[in-house]
């Protein structure tokens, strides 16, 4: 599945679109998703895929997989090399699906990152998190384990260069407006513009 990203990179780079290689893409994160986390996609979940990958909005309730809907779009996207932003609403969740869909990307040969207020991270299928004190209160809580598990702290430039990065419409923003606002480029979070 990997030399799959690398075949649909190279075929953008020779002219064809996104909307050209759409179906053979929407099809290899099917297939990722369904080796690594044991989901395969529904029909009705592809199209939401094209519809999100067509710039219109997809209604869905709670319970019908847009965490999944979302690898669809996001790895089409990724492949032009410009990188992508999935918004969700708080750190927890951005931390939760960027391990969580980080197996997918991971297995098709894209990096992930995660943009936190606290923090910043990259998905890595090695890392392990050293201190449990925040697992047993975690535990107290009713949380997941997973919320830093796969999750290695980074610099908020380098989780910003992944293929894919998760965050939050706040964090987002006001880093967008602290990079409009810096006198040198090393002192940019966000990738340049291409």
């Amino acid at each position: 599945l990997k030399a799959k990203t690398d075949e649909f990179k190279k075929r953008l780079s020779e002219g064809e679109s996104l909307d050209d290689i759409l179906s053979e893409a929407f099809a290899s994160v099917r297939e990722a998703s369904k080796r690594t986390l044991g989901q395969r996609h529904f029909d009705v979940q592809l199209m939401g895929g094209i519809a999100l990958h067509q710039g219109k909005i997809a209604e869905m309730r709670t319970g019908e997989g847009k965490t999944l809907v979302a690898t669809l779009p996001s790895y089409l996207n990724a492949l032009t090399g410009k990188g992508v932003h999935l918004v969700t609403v708080n750190d927890y969740l951005a931390r939760r699906d960027a391990a969580w869909m980080g197996q997918i990307f991971n297995a098709l040969g894209l990096t992930v990152g995660c943009i936190n207020h606290e923090g910043s991270y990259l998905y890595d299928a090695t890392h392990q998190k050293k201190d449990d004190s925040l697992d047993k209160k975690e535990d107290t809580v009713g949380a997941f384990h997973i919320v830093y598990e796969f999750l290695r702290p980074v610099t908020k430039r380098e989780a910003y260069c992944a293929d894919i990065t998760y965050g939050t419409n706040n964090e987002y923003g006001f880093d967008y407006l602290r990079d409009n606002m810096a006198y040198q480029a090393e002192n940019m979070s966000q990738r340049p513009n291409h």
